[in-house]
């Protein structure tokens, strides 16, 4: 009986050698070696490479924290804000509806009553005749203002000059006082009713 080489040389009693009839497939250590293998080369690849000082902590980070210029670790840039730019404003502007009342505040109501005309338009110790309100105006001391009516008490006339300190009438010759309308010479019974008027703006307004 003629022995064979089992492992590469060693003999079988059949005569054939162990080698030549081995299954050429993996065996389950060959698959498990290869796959840790490659395990392991992707825990090498995604270590980083970058110099790490021998005292930072777990994240790579100094106890002083980054050095100067580092870039943030996240890649973000950041800019400053610009001035100026912050969403809430110290001073808002004003509404519209404020805007509108303070407005309406300014402008000054109309006065009530009818407009003669200017004040700057009657003299010191004079006055002016307005026919179609009837009224006579005097101003016997300067800022100083009195209103009459223009119908003469005689006849019903209107009067038609102030002069000298007196208001006449061109019918019969009456004169009344600026001052306060009395008779000064007749044939008039009674003084000139007085009216009401306001100064504003330099208008004589009668009420």
């Amino acid at each position: 009986m003629t022995l064979h080489s089992g492992r590469d040389g060693e003999s079988t009693p059949d005569g054939e050698s162990r080698g030549a009839g081995r299954d050429p497939r993996p065996t389950r250590r060959g698959v498990l070696l290869g796959v840790g293998l490659a395990g392991l080369g992707g825990v090498l690849a995604g270590c980083s490479t970058a110099a790490v000082p021998y005292d930072a902590n777990e994240a790579g980070v100094p106890p002083n924290g980054p050095a100067p210029g580092a870039m943030p670790s996240s890649g973000a840039m950041t800019s400053p804000a610009a001035p100026g730019s912050d969403a809430m404003s110290s001073s808002p502007a004003p509404r519209g509806g404020q805007a509108s009342q303070s407005a309406r505040k300014k402008a000054k109501p109309k006065p009530k009553g009818t407009v003669l005309g200017a004040a700057s338009d009657i003299p010191v110790g004079g006055g002016a005749i307005y026919t179609a309100a009837k009224v006579v105006v005097t101003q016997p001391a300067s800022g100083q203002y009195k209103a009459f009516s223009a119908v003469c008490t005689h006849v019903g006339c209107l009067v038609n000059k102030v002069t000298s300190g007196t208001i006449g009438c061109p019918c019969h010759g009456s004169e009344f006082k600026i001052t306060n309308g009395a008779v000064v010479a007749g044939p008039a019974p009674s003084p000139l009713p007085a009216r009401q008027i306001k100064i504003v703006d330099d208008q004589v307004i009668l009420l």
